[in-house]
């Protein structure tokens, strides 16, 4: 069975049960401030389920995409995605317990054919104010017994095993859902109820994660050993939490929600749920570029994993107008595109990569998700292209700070992350797999302190022709430094400063140049510039030596033009594009410049140019 198949299949089974089948909702909430995306296939009925109308009536069907940015540390293993799709049957105050637990066993081992045998379920034990929830069980155990499956009913499975059962009670950490966890955590308002949640059997042996052990006569539904994984979890969702505890729905809603992939893998007994068809375009690929099999190595397969997961994920996300950025939800997409890079060099892959794979997807996805378009893959290949760059640097450095001290610390990750705008959480990643934590307290300090040192700097008067210290007139401060370097790569490195004049309109750059710039070396210097303020590069400052200045290629005035501190002179580094001695004050980051436009090019005295240029908002 392929995924378009069980898809289908499982819609049309709700379609003949009387559902209304709805479209996928967006990865971005609408109208829900509370979070960034849309992490469950219940988040866009909230407003149903607390007793809204819905359109298309009370019977609902659908397969919603999701996404949990919070799972992105757990990919690798064998189930974990931060992408899936949500199969989910909804009844609005209509149908119950009585007919949801033996449709979703009739779907389960009739229509799609897994073995009953190798089916397990939990229902909630109830606590001092919530009933146990009998009626589930009972539902359970009658359908088992249809099929001739012993259904034995266990209370303790969690200190004492499965001992022989099939269904299983579990307190309110297992068995009870809303999108805020237990009944505690839930504030006034939202929905919730207890729920029935359905695993799979993958077996004592062929099951395991790579880097765990099966329990044996300790092992049970809910352990993480690899051999059962939950297919679909069926809400019974019918209390709102009050301030003074719960009350009852004005009606008793039903919201399932079953993993598409999870109930293929389980189709498939392949207890990898990276081996049903939706990752096969996606793995060839990788393959092919990287030389590597996908399964050989088990390094190899989580690096695998994690590019199939999160191009897959940044695929769907670009696919909904959520664009590599550096806050929201733009965050999680450079993020994601960002570890990709970083395991496909793991593969050994050096050349793009991403897009191909991202290709794969827009193709085996088109049918159900037409909003996929070829408009993902320039996005995505721009970000590789930008983010290689970065990752070499980055990883080079790691390795110098490493092998020279055996360790990292997070005055380390900070110079990192400032100088060659390296994330904290790749070189997280780096030290966790040598086996050591970066002190994040450290780092935060770190950064903290450059915040402090930049701000008192803006609050001083600066030579330089600043006409003030306006957010304007920093940033256009600092485009001066990526003109000024743009300018030695297209002109030559005789171009040196000769002044320049700044207000909050505009900035006025003059330069040692002999004769007048063509239109296309104006065109190159504009693209120079702009290429670096897209590239996101943070800036940061140190206090060097003038030799040690001079050495690290450092550009500027080396007498006591600019503010000194013992004897050391101020180099802002922007990326590692631009080294200048400088006073400040400076953006933290140049995707905070915007659009950089040369308004006008002329002589300013013999031997001297002028360049007048402004600066668009940021995006």
């Amino acid at each position: 069975m392929k995924a378009n198949e069980l898809r289908r299949k499982y819609l049309d089974f709700f379609k003949e049960k009387g559902h209304s089948e709805i479209p996928s909702a967006s990865l971005v909430p609408e109208n829900d401030p509370t979070t960034l995306f849309t992490g469950s296939g219940m988040q866009p009925m909230v407003p149903y389920l607390l007793g809204e109308e819905h359109a298309s009536g009370n019977r609902i069907t659908d397969s919603q995409k999701c996404f949990r940015s919070q799972d992105i540390e757990e990919v690798g293993d064998n189930r974990h995605t931060t992408f899936f799709e949500m199969l989910g049957n909804w009844s609005l105050g209509d149908y119950f317990k009585d007919e949801q637990i033996p449709w979703m066993f009739d779907f389960l081992i009739k229509e799609v054919g897994l073995d009953a045998s190798r089916l397990y379920v939990t229902v909630f034990s109830g606590n001092s104010k919530i009933d146990r929830d009998e009626v589930s069980a009972g539902h359970w155990q009658n359908k088992f017994t249809e099929v001739g499956v012993d259904a034995k009913i266990v209370d303790d499975a969690e200190s004492n095993g499965m001992q022989g059962g099939r269904i299983f009670y579990y307190d309110e950490k297992e068995n009870w859902w809303s999108r805020t966890g237990m009944p505690e955590n839930m504030p006034s308002g939202e929905p919730g109820g207890p729920d029935s949640e359905m695993f799979w059997d993958f077996g004592e042996h062929h099951g395991l994660h790579e880097s765990s052990q099966w329990k044996g006569e300790h092992c049970q539904v809910t352990c993480e050993c690899g051999r059962f994984i939950e297919i679909g979890n069926n809400v019974f969702m019918e209390y709102q939490k009050t301030d003074d505890g719960f009350e009852s729905l004005p009606n008793k809603n039903v919201d399932f929600g079953g993993g598409l992939e999870r109930i293929l893998a389980a189709k498939l007994d392949a207890p990898d749920v990276f081996m049903t068809d939706l990752f096969d375009g996606a793995k060839k690929v990788i393959e092919q570029v990287s030389g590597r099999v996908y399964g050989d190595d088990i390094k190899d397969t989580y690096a695998f994993r994690v590019i199939l997961d999160h191009v897959r994920a940044a695929t769907f996300l670009i696919g909904d107008n959520v664009f590599p950025a550096n806050k929201d939800q733009g965050y999680f997409v450079r993020r994601l595109l960002r570890r990709s890079v970083r395991f496909a060099r793991q593969l050994g892959v050096r050349d793009s990569l991403l897009s191909a794979v991202a290709k794969t997807y827009i193709e085996t996805y088109k049918e159900a998700y037409p909003e996929l378009s070829e408009k993902i893959l320039d996005e995505i290949e721009k970000e590789e292209i930008k983010f290689a760059k970065t990752l070499e640097k980055g990883l080079r450095e790691f390795k110098k700070v490493w092998d020279k001290s055996g360790s990292i610390s997070g005055k380390d990750a900070f110079d990192l992350y400032q100088t060659y705008g390296f994330p904290l959480e790749l070189t997280e990643e780096l030290a966790q797999e040598e086996g050591q934590d970066v002190d994040r307290e450290m780092f935060k300090k770190e950064f903290q302190k450059h915040k402090d040192l930049s701000r008192a700097g803006a609050q001083q008067k600066f030579k330089g022709g600043l006409a003030d210290d306006s957010a304007e007139s920093t940033r256009l401060h600092t485009a001066t430094h990526l003109l000024h370097q743009a300018l030695r790569t297209v002109l030559g490195d005789h171009v040196a400063q000769r002044g320049s004049n700044i207000t909050k309109e505009r900035l006025r750059f003059d330069f040692s140049h002999d004769e007048k710039m063509t239109d296309e070396e104006k065109v190159e210097v504009e693209r120079l510039v702009n290429e670096q303020i897209k590239a996101a590069y943070p800036v940061h400052f140190e206090l060097l030596g003038v030799d040690e200045a001079k050495e690290r290629g450092a550009i500027g005035l080396f007498e006591d033009k600019y503010a000194q501190m013992e004897g050391k002179v101020k180099v802002y580094f922007v990326g590692d594009y631009s080294k200048e001695i400088c006073g400040g004050p400076h953006v933290e980051n140049t995707s905070e410049l915007g659009q950089f436009k040369i308004k006008k090019e002329q002589a300013s005295s013999a031997g001297v140019r002028r360049i007048k240029a402004i600066l668009g908002d940021p995006q």
